[in-house]
């Protein structure tokens, strides 16, 4: 029998928050083990080859890295993060000239690209984007004993400081719709952006959540990246990258390695103990400074701690904590022949014979469709009951990647996805939480119809298969993926930043001296924006004297360190 392991840090879950925090720990010169109960890591940041030659991204897919730190203070580029910059196509490198419709193609106007360059910070002097981006999403939340003002919210100073013209204590109180209505002329616009909201982040019907909306759809949207795909080796590429820089660093990762419980001793997290069937010998190992939780926030209160180390009504909040945030059902199409846009979106999309894919707003493009997409979703959660023309969705397709880049080597065959449809997140399902697993092909048949108001030759002579992900499957492949979900618990304004997922939480301490958490359902601000919970969780442990980390860190300009805690900013 081996002796018990002993690190500084111990690190629950090895998705990409957990390897991020592992990655910064280590550079740090701190000793850290990652434990991952998968036999691989990289949590939704996902390729998987269903079939030989076929790659397909089940999960994540957009880098919405572009304003992270992490870049500068890991030096991904060291360890084999690669972009590529264009498309394959010159004529899609540039902003969209339109969006979709079910009733064609939208043109954007000269009024809609100024007001939305003015409000993203691109005509800024200089251009403030990275700016507004970082203060949304790149900041921990201030301490309690501070009070929340318009002076000291981060993207209200930026545009105090940058744009004051577009500064109001409004905004604060606003939807997105709300403020691209003092900007924005286009309805189609309007609803595709706040549709692209929807599946990214606080959603475009949110009050107060205005601008955290709008940075999310910014963050992936051109001009601010070249376009939606960008990392060599998909993201996955991008999390080998994270993967080889913590372990440049000496960190330790162990796979197969499921943990059953954090010891909790004297109310303080020292160790976790590992199930029995973990791969490892010893199933205790220790941590000298903190157990950091990077897996979801519910297996890690109501699971590895359990109730006999917290307050009842602690238990019951988290219990409480809202799910709706809703799912996506992914679905990727092998096809004999390459697809191809129906003559109405051809041209105005990518040029002649390209296929793109892009943003989908049915009917006539307006927040009427998007409100009958957000009730089904959010409020009857069952099998689609919007016609299919009046659908919503996002598609990649595969003429985005360069042409030595290819997610097909199969000879004659085509790859085209991920089609990412919004659902209800399945625990609300009326019809039972295994719903949508058992009406698959009804799904299937609609998702078909509705990527055809586009798609001209999506027929069953060209289609060979069909891969799709459920919500379920997703949380199968992923145990991190609550319901599915890539945001884990739903990010309106009551969980959020400060509040994100309960005020007493929000600055990732626990009532659980030496227990932090880094998730998407229990740090700020969730899924999507890559390196931030990391990022975030750095600041809160520099305060506690965990980490010590060298001249290449930098904190957040916004951040406001906790009274009587050392600071995280730079002497």
């Amino acid at each position: 029998m081996g002796k018990d392991e002993r690190y500084d840090i111990i690190v629950i879950g090895g998705g990409h928050n957990g390897t991020t925090i592992a990655a910064y720990l280590a550079k740090c010169g701190l000793s850290v083990c990652m434990l991952e109960e998968r036999p691989e890591c990289g949590g939704a940041q996902e390729n998987t080859e269903p079939i030989a030659g076929v790659r397909i991204s089940p999960h994540a897919i957009a880098n919405y890295a572009g304003a992270s730190p992490g870049w500068e203070q890991l030096e991904l580029w060291k360890y084999g993060f690669r972009m590529d910059l264009h498309a394959r196509h010159p004529e899609y490198r540039g902003t969209p000239t339109g969006f979709m419709t079910g009733e064609g193609m939208y043109t954007v106007s000269e009024k809609d690209a100024l007001g939305w360059a003015k409000i993203a910070g691109f005509l800024g002097q200089p251009p403030f984007t990275t700016e507004l981006i970082r203060a949304a999403f790149f900041c921990p939340p201030h301490p309690p004993e501070v009070e929340l003002t318009a002076d000291n919210i981060p993207f209200m100073q930026v545009y105090k400081q940058h744009q004051p013209d577009v500064y109001t204590e409004e905004l604060l109180r606003m939807t997105m719709f709300d403020l691209m209505d003092e900007y924005i002329e286009g309805e189609p616009f309007k609803a595709v952006m706040a549709y692209v909201a929807l599946v990214s982040g606080a959603h475009g019907h949110f009050e107060g959540q205005a601008i955290p909306a709008l940075a999310a759809v910014v963050t992936v949207e051109p001009p601010y990246i070249p376009r939606p795909v960008g990392p060599r080796g998909n993201i996955h590429g991008f999390y080998h990258a994270l993967l080889r820089c913590a372990l440049a660093h000496g960190a330790t990762v162990r796979t197969c390695c499921p943990v059953d419980e954090i010891i909790i001793n004297d109310g303080t997290a020292v160790g976790v103990r590992l199930r029995d069937n973990a791969a490892r010998g010893p199933k205790r190992i220790y941590a000298n400074k903190a157990v950091i939780s990077a897996t979801d926030i519910r297996q890690t209160f109501l699971q590895l701690v359990g109730p006999q180390h917290l307050d009842a009504g602690f238990m019951q909040r988290i219990k409480d904590l809202s799910l709706k945030g809703g799912s996506l059902y992914v679905t990727h199409w092998l096809t004999r022949h390459q697809l191809k846009f129906r003559p109405a979106y051809a041209s105005a999309m990518a040029g002649e014979g390209v296929f793109t894919g892009g943003p989908f707003i049915g009917g006539a493009g307006t927040r009427r469709e998007y409100f009958n997409h957000v009730a089904e979703v959010m409020g009857w959660k069952g099998r689609p009951r919007v016609p299919a023309n009046e659908g919503c969705f996002l598609w990649v397709g595969n003429e985005n990647y360069d042409l030595t880049h290819p997610q097909c080597t199969r000879p004659g065959q085509q790859i085209c996805g991920p089609f990412d449809t919004m659902v209800a997140t399945p625990e609300y399902d009326p019809e039972g939480p295994e719903n949508l697993n058992k009406i698959k092909d009804e799904i299937n048949a609609y998702n078909l119809e509705l990527a055809s108001c586009v798609c001209e030759n999506l027929d069953p002579d060209n289609i060979i298969t069909t891969f799709v992900n459920t919500p379920y499957d997703s949380e199968f492949r992923n145990t991190g993926l609550l319901g599915g979900s890539w945001y884990g618990v739903r990010p309106s304004r009551d969980e959020w930043w400060n509040e994100r997922p309960l005020p007493e939480l929000a600055r990732m301490r626990t009532p659980i001296d030496g227990l932090y958490l880094c998730h998407q359902s229990s740090a700020h601000p969730g899924g999507l924006c890559l390196m931030a919970c990391g990022y975030n969780l750095m600041h809160i442990l520099i305060e506690d004297g965990i980490a010590e980390p060298g001249d290449w860190w930098y904190a957040s300009p916004w951040y406001i360190p906790q009274q009587g805690k050392k600071s995280a900013k730079r002497p």
